[in-house]
C-alpha cells in the first residue's frame, strides 16, 4: 500500500474546552541532555494534570542523537561531534544551528490515541509549513520524515525534515526537527536516519532565503490549523 498515511486524518485536534497548546521560542542554542531533563519533566506534569501541553522551538550546539533502531555502523565519523543515545524512535540524526528543532508533549488522550495518526498529523504540520514556501513535502510509506524531489539532480529525493517520538502514557515528547539554514556537511559524519541511497536538503539550498524567525511564524500557523490553538509563553 502506497503513502497509507496519507489516508488517515490529518488534523488531531484536542476535546473542546481544552487549553491552548504552550508555544515556547529559545532564543539561543540549548544543551541536548539538559533539553531531555526539561521535556521529561514537562511529560509527568501533563501526565498528572498538572501543566497545559507544549511545543518548545529550538536549536541545538552541533551534535548527533541515536534512537532506538540506530545502527552503530551508520556512525560514520564518531569524533566529529558529540553522540548522544535518545529515548526517540528512529535511527542517527544531525541536531545544530540552522536546523530548527520543535519538541512537542502533547497528551494523545485529549485528541487520538492513535500513534500512526499522530505521525501522520506531524508529517501534515511539516508539509503545510513547506507549502507556505513553496516547496512540495512528501511522505514515504517505507520511511518516516518529510523529502522533496529534486529535478535538478535527475529527479533523486531528499530529506528536508526528520520526525522522531516517544510516548509515555500516551503523552509524546521529541518531535520534529526542520533543515532551515544547517551545514549540510555535517550529515556525512553519519548515516542519516538509516537511509543510505537519498541525501539532505534545507530550504536556504533549495532557494528560499527564509529566516528562523519567518519559518517559526509559519510553523505556529499551520501547528494551529492540524493541532488547535496554541498561546505563547516565555523563553524556556
Amino acid at each position: 500500500m502506497v503513502n497509507d498515511r496519507a489516508s488517515l486524518v490529518e488534523r488531531l485536534l484536542p476535546k473542546p474546552g481544552s487549553d491552548p497548546v504552550e508555544w515556547v521560542i529559545s532564543d539561543r542554542p540549548v544543551d541536548y541532555e539538559a533539553a531531555v531533563a526539561a521535556m521529561e519533566e514537562r511529560v509527568d506534569l501533563i501526565r498528572a494534570g498538572q501543566a497545559p501541553e507544549r511545543v518548545w522551538l529550538l536549536e541545538h550546539p552541533a551534535l548527533y542523537t541515536a534512537g532506538t533502531s540506530a545502527r552503530d555502523e551508520d556512525l560514520v565519523d564518531p569524533g566529529r561531534f558529540p553522540v548522544f543515545r535518545s529515548g526517540r524512535g528512529g535511527q542517527f540524526t544531525y541536531h545544530g544551528p540552522g536546523q530548527r528543532v520543535a519538541y512537542v508533549m502533547l497528551d494523545l488522550q485529549r485528541r487520538t490515541p492513535d500513534l500512526r495518526r499522530y505521525v501522520a498529523a506531524l508529517e501534515s504540520w511539516l508539509i503545510g509549513t513547506l507549502a507556505e514556501f513553496n516547496v512540495r513535502g512528501e511522505r514515504r510509506e517505507d520511511r518516516v520524515g518529510v523529502w522533496v524531489r529534486r529535478p535538478d539532480r535527475g529527479d533523486s529525493e531528499d530529506k528536508i525534515a526528520a520526525i522522531g517520538i516517544r510516548v509515555r502514557r500516551w503523552v509524546t515528547f521529541h518531535g520534529i526537527s526542520l533543515n532551515v539554514e544547517p551545514d549540510l556537511s555535517h550529515f556525512a559524519g553519519i548515516v542519516p536516519c538509516g537511509v543510505r541511497i537519498h541525501g539532505v536538503t534545507s530550504l536556504v539550498d533549495l532557494g528560499i532565503p527564509v529566516t528562523m524567525a519567518e519559518t517559526d511564524s509559519v510553523l505556529r500557523r499551520e501547528f494551529e490549523r492540524v493541532f488547535g490553538r496554541t498561546a505563547p509563553v516565555a523563553e524556556q
